[in-house]
Parts: structure tokens; sequence; C-alpha cells
């Protein structure tokens, strides 16, 4: 609880334009943003591009951030999601491909050995946790927040209103978090 009472810290003192506290942001968060925005896209350069927007618009919104809501994870990561969204329909609407033989020529950002190690333990918590919600909501959040499905999207597959999905979202994710809590 110690990191979300800094990172709201942090935030606060972003919206009073603390340039110090945004660079102890961006550090503290960086990483975990990247990984959101590169799992949607799957553009190592488009992520890097979105990550600065992003960092942008938390500059320019911090004051908007409400603490006793979610957590400040929480806000950050809705903020970039919704940035690599916005970048996937930019690139669908262009139509435009990565050119062939890009992907070979890029670096391996693969984890180490000991960092596969941890995420694979960190990933068993989770699918157990993802395992104890219904069915339809674990895809849904699977959707949402791991493929960049909009929320819209997602009313439509599950054939539900798009107040019902949004529901559905933000009571798994509070399921969710109190299990990781455990």
């Amino acid at each position: 609880m110690k990191d979300l009472d800094a990172l709201e810290h942090m935030i606060g003192r972003c919206a009073l334009k603390d340039r110090a506290a945004f660079s102890e942001l961006y550090s503290a968060t960086s990483a975990k943003l990247f990984g959101v925005i590169l799992r949607v896209l799957n553009n190592r350069a488009e992520a890097e591009e979105v990550l600065q927007e992003v960092y942008v618009k938390i500059w320019r919104n911090a004051d908007r951030y409400s603490t006793g809501g979610f957590s400040p994870m929480t806000w950050l990561i809705t903020i970039a999601r919704n940035a690599a969204i916005d970048m996937l329909r930019k690139r669908k609407g262009a139509g435009e491909q990565m050119p062939e033989g890009l992907a070979e020529a890029m670096p391996d950002a693969a984890p180490g050995p000991e960092a596969q190690a941890v995420q694979a333990s960190e990933r068993e918590k989770l699918d157990g946790c993802f395992d104890e919600l219904e069915a339809d909501r674990a895809d849904a959040v699977r959707g949402a927040y791991l493929d960049g499905e909009t929320y819209a999207d997602l009313a439509a597959r599950f054939d539900v209103p798009l107040n019902t999905m949004r529901t559905w979202l933000r009571r798994s994710l509070l399921k969710l978090r109190e299990c990781l809590s455990r």
C-alpha cells in the first residue's frame, strides 16, 4: 500500500507542475506502462512513441487524478491502454503494414532467465486469480487490458449493454486486485 501512496503523492506533485516528481513518476512507472503499450501494439517503435505521448498526457492531466477511486497505477495504465488503442486505430485507418525484415533487424528485448522465472511465478498467481472470475468476465478483462479491445467491441461480443460491460470490468478488476493482494 505504501507504493500506492507514493504514486498518488507523485501524481499530486505533478499536478502542481513539480518536474522532480514527474521524473520520479516516470522512473517508477515507465517500464510497466511500456509493457502495456507494447502488448497492445506489438511494435516497439510505435510503443516508444505512444509512451512519450502518455507521459505528456499525464503531465497535462495530473490534476484530474482523484485519490480514493481506483489505484494510481490503474489510472496510469488506463491512459496508456487508451493511447495504444488510439494508435491501433490510426494504423488500421492508414492500412499500413510493417516493412518485411524490420522485425528481424530489431534487437531482442526478451527478458533474461531470472526475469522469466519471476514473470512465470507472477503469471501463475495472476492465472489463479483469473480462475476465480466467471469465464465471461475473465475473457472480457483479457480482451480489454491485454488485447486492447474497446469496451464497445467487448459489449457487442458478449451481447451486453456498454454500461454493463463497464461494470463487469470494474468489478472484475477489483476482484483481481483483492486476489493479488492476498
